[in-house]
């Protein structure tokens, strides 16, 4: 069982869960959410947000948190080649898209 409160792993996940339902949504972050992390397994912002929330989770439980860390590695190992791929402003300039699609009513 992850802790109380702001340390509650179950809690986060179910939120989060929550948050990211609608099938537009889902649809947005699977196609888009990868250029965030940055380009090719350098050691940059993406990389120094993808350790914190690596961090944070183990906090949150150690076991369920272990794995959500290294699918969040893997999520910038897969975000850094795409992005790479596709160059860095082509990356923001989707990222940018994904943000206005998502958030009209």
């Amino acid at each position: 069982m992850g802790k109380p409160g702001l340390l509650d792993l179950e809690n986060h996940f179910t939120f989060y869960g929550a948050y990211h339902s609608n099938p537009i949504n889902i649809l947005i972050h699977t196609l888009f959410v990868w250029p965030i992390f940055n380009h090719a397994l350098v050691l940059n912002y993406g990389y120094a947000f993808s350790i914190f929330l690596c961090l944070f989770y183990v906090v949150l439980d150690k076991k369920d948190g272990s794995l959500a860390a290294l699918l969040c590695l893997a999520c910038w190992v897969g975000a850094s080649f795409i992005a790479a791929k596709l160059g860095y402003s082509l990356a923001w300039k989707v990222n940018f898209c994904s943000f206005v699609v998502k958030y009209q009513p």
